[in-house]
């Protein structure tokens, strides 16, 4: 529990967070001057960033393999047993960041309910995890702008460094101008998405050009599973389902962004806890429908699905309307998801610099990170994180499609370990609230599911990972990249754990010990009532925002 000491370090925290200059000092004991993040998200902002800010290339672009490797159900049945690994994690998520929304979300609260060895190793996961979907998201970029002009016409390089430009331009420009942007960019998203699957509707029943009334046509031929490596019966169908696991955990990783804006929301006790109430919206209307849809208008045989050929990856989306005849509609598609994979990259960088910053913040990370400007902007981590981008150009050999594939399954695995520490990490916050007496019925959110929610999610993730490059111990099968890209944070996340436990020698910290009250002066003091609406366009606003 907290003592008078505490509270009082707590209230000079919050007179620092409200604009003056702090001191901390670097590892050559030279004193660098520090601004605190401001709160300058709105609560459009984070309900956007929410339900469409993470909606990009891996629902529109990524889902053209996983159809490949799984057929229609195989795909549909994926991304089920995935969205219920992603609401299980974001209920657990939500009910710590929601009465505790720091910056640097749950690597911050894992130091205080968990260990710093494991803040540490959660931190750095995290930070490599968004570090390399960046590169993910621009080659996907390139990948889409190859529909209208080939990689042999204009070399890929140049889509890339465009894309960059416009990413690192929206992080400089701060929180406020990133959460603007990721509104007119989400909002982009969420329309196209829902006018895909009304449009894939229409087109199921005949109502494209050609009058083709598909129905459940491909379900029957070529079949609702696809026979993974040409492996008959019930487990060449098992392996399809399975195969599509780890690429459905990349379209849905990044739902715990909230989490790492929350330390620069605005009233996060009311716009958190909402926003986490709408993660459930995100995951049957748009992921569960958008592969419904998939399912029903392209054959997992399309040869157009095939992300390892260059310049022949396109969106499913797009592969449909083009079977359709309907002329021109492809190319606005196309555009509105390559402002997808904007978006997309503008969040990663915004993600891991954010990171990086909170890990810095408690010392892991060298404390050149935590400099800011006067306005909040991490600049130096921003910096850092902007430089691995340029790992995106190895496409321009080996074939954007290809690339993205690489990095799909490297974040895939290093963001369900992130999931998977996010759930000990409540498991140890749930233990340490019950130790203490603390009513969890009147935090700002709570889920009846809890505890079962997270013991589930911790146990799928890691079976997820575990099995995640399986097709390389397949006959004939080995693939050096694919095994490399699959096991490699598997790998390093133990290991991060073990080194740090062994540098630091901290103990985990015991229930009856966990710090639940430092931070909530200035938590409470960002928190407010919302103005009543004056009428129903108001209100109607208040619902939808």
């Amino acid at each position: 529990m907290s003592s008078p000491d505490v509270r009082g370090n707590e209230k000079d925290l919050a007179e620092k967070s409200n604009g003056s200059t702090d001191v901390i000092e670097a590892e050559n004991g030279a004193a660098l001057p520090h601004h605190d993040l401001k709160r300058q998200l709105k609560n459009r902002h984070i309900a956007m960033i929410s339900i469409g800010g993470v909606i990009g290339t891996g629902l529109f672009l990524g889902t053209a393999g996983s159809l490949q490797a799984g057929g229609p159900v195989g795909l549909l049945l994926g991304y089920i047993v995935v969205g219920t690994m992603c609401y299980s994690v974001m209920v657990s998520l939500g009910e710590m960041v929601a009465y505790l929304p720091l910056p640097g979300g749950h690597i911050r609260l894992a130091e205080r309910f968990v260990d710093p060895a494991f803040s540490f190793t959660m931190g750095w996961n995290y930070w490599y995890n968004w570090t390399i979907i960046l590169p993910a998201e621009l080659s996907a970029a390139a990948v889409l702008i190859n529909l209208w002009i080939k990689s042999t016409t204009v070399n890929n390089a140049v889509w890339i460094t465009i894309c960059l430009l416009v990413a690192v331009a929206i992080n400089l420009l701060g929180a406020g101008a990133y959460g603007e942007a990721e509104f007119i960019f989400a909002s982009i998203k969420v329309l196209t998405i829902i006018a895909l699957i009304i449009l894939g509707i229409v087109l199921d029943l005949g109502g494209g050009p050609n009058h083709d009334r598909i129905g459940f046509r491909y379900w029957k031929h070529p079949g609702p599973f696809n026979q993974y490596h040409g492996i008959s019966g019930a487990k060449g169908r098992f392996l399809a389902w399975w195969a599509v696991m780890t690429q459905a955990a990349f379209s849905f990783i990044g739902t715990e962004i909230t989490a790492i804006a929350a330390g620069e929301a605005k009233n996060p006790r009311r716009n958190l806890p909402k926003a986490i109430r709408r993660v459930y919206i995100r995951i049957l209307l748009f992921y569960i429908g958008g592969v419904v849809v998939i399912g029903w208008l392209v054959p997992y045989t399309d040869p157009d699905l095939n992300l390892t050929e260059n310049n022949a990856a396109k969106s499913p989306f797009v592969i449909a309307i083009k079977h359709a005849g309907i002329g021109g509609l492809p190319h606005v598609i196309n555009a509105a998801l390559l402002t997808s994979a904007w978006s997309a990259a503008s969040s990663d960088l915004y993600t891991s610099s954010r990171a990086l910053y909170g890990l810095a913040m408690v010392g892991n990370a060298p404390k050149i990170f935590t400099l800011t400007t006067r306005r909040g902007l991490p600049y130096v981590s921003v910096a850092f994180c902007s430089a691995f981008a340029f790992l995106a150009y190895m496409g321009v050999k080996d074939g954007s499609g290809k690339v993205f594939n690489w990095f799909a399954n490297m974040t895939s695995v290093a963001g369900l370990l992130t999931w998977f520490g996010i759930c000990v990490t409540y498991l140890r916050f749930y233990a340490g609230a019950k130790k203490q007496g603390l009513d969890r019925s009147k935090l700002p959110f709570a889920s009846p599911l809890q505890p079962y929610a997270a013991w589930y999610a911790a146990f799928m993730c890691l079976t997820v990972c575990f099995f995640s490059g399986f097709e390389v111990f397949l006959k004939d099968s080995w693939k050096t990249d694919t095994f490399v890209t699959n096991y490699l944070p598997l790998i390093l996340f133990p290991i991060l754990y073990a080194g740090a436990k062994w540098w630091r020698r901290d103990p985990i910290v015991k229930a009856e010990d966990m710090d639940f009250y430092s931070g909530l002066e200035e938590v409470e003091a960002a928190s407010y009532d919302e103005p009543p609406p004056r009428n129903w366009m108001e209100r109607f606003w208040g619902w939808l925002m």
